[in-house]
């Protein structure tokens, strides 16, 4: 199990860093960029889809009995009970503006748990990767969240969801800078929770998340030592999960916030 698992992990990093390059080459072209809107601040470009195909088709290859579920693409069904959840760029309202904080994000989960994530930023060659019991690495070194207990002691990043109200959002950055704390949001859900797990950020929040924009990132924080809430993992692929990562030291603190912006209870 564990040598499936690591193979699972480096084929995941490889086609990472790949569809990273590929991506890498759109960003430099974007004078030349097809994008769409899918709603309010919602961007998806040809680089989206032609990344996501790319990636599809080399798992398609690798691992050709499991399923697939993407952000751009139909959702293919597997037989082995892994499922492969990716996001080709998360961060395309960053990335179609030439703005260098998008990344790759490539999970595996076996019966609704996940057990590899890899999140890469092609722009500063980072690649955050975990596999289950394994720890957490950055390009080859382990990665802490860090061991804060106070707001006061550094960043929180914060996610907008277009399925929850701003209001809550406006809410939750009003607890966290009236406790001395202060905001941080990139618009990239996955690379903030990267950073939650490397223990740049103490920790991070969002009402709601889709599979492939967390999946990745919870595994890094919770192979971190750090805390996050736990997701449903019989609903998470299909309907995403409220999310709640960071520190241990400061996590209690973290779903305290989450509870009163949010409105929801343990």
């Amino acid at each position: 199990m564990t040598h499936d698992l690591d193979d699972r992990m480096h084929f995941a990093i490889d086609l990472a860093r790949r569809a990273g390059e590929l991506g890498l080459k759109y960003f430099r072209d974007l004078d030349n960029l097809a994008v769409e809107s899918k709603g309010h601040q919602d961007l998806v470009s040809e680089a989206d889809r032609e990344v996501e195909l790319f990636i599809r088709a080399a798992i398609a290859e690798a691992y050709p009995q499991d399923g697939i579920v993407g952000e751009e693409h139909a959702a293919v069904t597997g037989t082995t009970g892994h499922v492969w959840v990716i996001d080709p760029i998360d961060g395309t309202a960053n990335f179609v503006r030439g703005i260098p904080a998008w990344c790759v994000v490539i999970a595996c989960a076996r019966d609704g748990e996940t057990i590899v994530g890899v999140i890469h930023e092609p722009s500063t060659d980072e690649t955050f990767y975990a596999r289950r019991g394994g720890s957490a690495f950055l390009n080859g070194k382990p990665i802490k969240a860090s061991n804060a207990a106070s707001l006061s002691d550094g960043a929180v990043g914060t996610g907008l969801s277009n399925r929850a109200s701003t209001t809550n959002v406006v809410i939750l950055i009003g607890l966290i800078m009236g406790e001395g704390g202060v905001f941080y949001r990139n618009a990239s859900g996955a690379l903030m929770l990267a950073y939650a797990a490397a223990g740049r950020l103490l920790g991070y929040l969002e009402e709601h998340m889709n599979a492939w924009d967390c999946l990745a990132g919870m595994l890094l924080v919770e192979e971190a030592g750090g805390t996050v809430l736990k997701a449903d993992p019989k609903t998470v692929i299909g309907k995403g999960t409220r999310v709640v990562a960071g520190g241990r030291g400061i996590f209690p603190r973290l779903q305290l916030l989450g509870e009163s912006s949010f409105g929801f209870t343990r």
